[in-house]
């Protein structure tokens, strides 16, 4: 059943202040004023499914660019533990810190059930193509939710959320191509007009 807490296409995308990996303010809005934000949040920092989706975050942020969207990933830690944390997984992207994880609260991000974390078959098998590129299962630190799920969002210069994705389980995010693709191949950075399903022939 869908969470009642979740965002939906069209709704104003919530807007607060969090702070980046230098302790500097920064206000969401201020991010898709200009251009759409594609807006990811990540889950703890031992999570080796997040540090793939990173990996594939810096592979094709220039994509992300040429596609007309701003990129931001949101990550669980302090301030000083994100900046160690992105040096490392996110080389190169606007990071910006909640460790009170209130941008999570606000979006519907909510913690997941043990299906959707650790009994779960999908997981187990990301786990091990995971363990095959190096990446090795580690505990969250300390102050970290290892229930916590992920979501990304990309939300247009208006302020709309223009595509949800809410994880169903914690193997569970997108490709890049998927991103890019946009409400029926639209690009995000134009007003969609169309309708939802093509008109009949």
């Amino acid at each position: 059943m869908k969470n009642k807490q979740h965002l939906n296409f069209n709704q104003p995308a919530p807007d607060l202040v969090l702070k980046d990996i230098n302790g500097k303010d920064v206000r969401l809005s201020s991010l898709w004023q200009k251009k759409p934000l594609l807006l990811a949040f990540t889950r703890h920092f031992g999570c080796t499914q997040c540090k793939e989706m990173l990996d594939e975050l810096v592979a094709g942020r220039d994509r992300i660019e040429k596609a007309g969207l701003t990129l931001a990933v949101i990550l669980m830690g302090s301030v000083e533990a994100s900046r160690e944390f992105a040096a490392r997984f996110a080389p190169g992207l606007l990071c910006l810190t909640d460790p009170e994880r209130k941008a999570y609260q606000v979006y519907g991000i909510e913690r997941g059930g043990v299906f959707q974390t650790f009994l779960n078959l999908k997981v187990w098998k990301a786990l091990k193509a995971a363990d095959k590129k190096g990446y090795k299962v580690e505990p969250p630190p300390a102050g970290q939710d290892a229930m916590q799920m992920s979501g990304v969002f990309i939300i247009n210069s208006s302020g709309r959320i223009v595509l949800p994705y809410y994880f169903d389980n914690i193997a569970d995010h997108p490709s890049i191509d998927l991103l890019l693709s946009g409400v029926l191949s639209t690009r995000w950075d134009q007003p969609f007009e169309g309708p939802v399903f093509p008109a009949k022939k």
